[in-house]
């Protein structure tokens, strides 16, 4: 399926599209200032470039979403999808992870651009049966923006753990 890149009006005049190898930067420094900003962690650069590399190299893993200003083609935002399989639907969930917007750009209408190309995308490419997300619990103007985009709080908690990586 060919992807055109949505467009929005307004003063950024902004394009969203799937993310490519040339993103690669980009992408490695939303998600270094993500993790600072949201858990004042500092993550160690090349592991975070292997990572995002690994997700733009093999669509098996995921894949990102930006949305670029028009203006000098600069990224302002982004997301990335990964799946879950539902054996109960017998179809995948996406999971929207890594969402940032660079602070110049927030509260202008970027994240609900880069959800709508998601949802879209996900409603054209059948077998999904959803989206999904996890929030921090205290982030109440994140929880605000995904509620006014029609989700709704999940009946599950989330609990998790982490492995020492090499």
């Amino acid at each position: 399926m060919a992807e055109q890149p949505a467009a929005m009006g307004g003063p950024q005049e902004i394009d969203i599209r799937r993310a490519g190898a040339a993103d690669l930067e980009p992408l490695v420094a939303f998600n270094l200032a993500m993790a600072l900003e949201t858990e004042g962690r500092n993550l160690d650069a090349a592991l975070v470039r292997s990572g995002v590399a690994a997700v733009l190299d093999d669509a098996g893993h995921g894949f990102y979403i930006v949305a670029q200003r028009r203006r000098d083609r600069s990224i302002v935002g982004q997301l990335m999808i990964t799946y879950e399989w539902s054996d109960w639907r017998n179809a995948r969930f996406w999971w929207i992870q890594s969402v940032y917007v660079a602070s110049g750009s927030r509260r202008q209408g970027v994240y609900r651009l880069l959800h709508r190309y998601a949802e879209s995308l996900a409603q054209q490419t059948g077998g999904v049966c959803g989206l999904r997300l996890y929030v921090e619990r205290n982030n109440a103007v994140a929880q605000q923006v995904y509620q006014s985009l029609g989700m709704t709080e999940a009946r599950y908690a989330m609990y998790e753990v982490e492995f020492p990586q090499p």
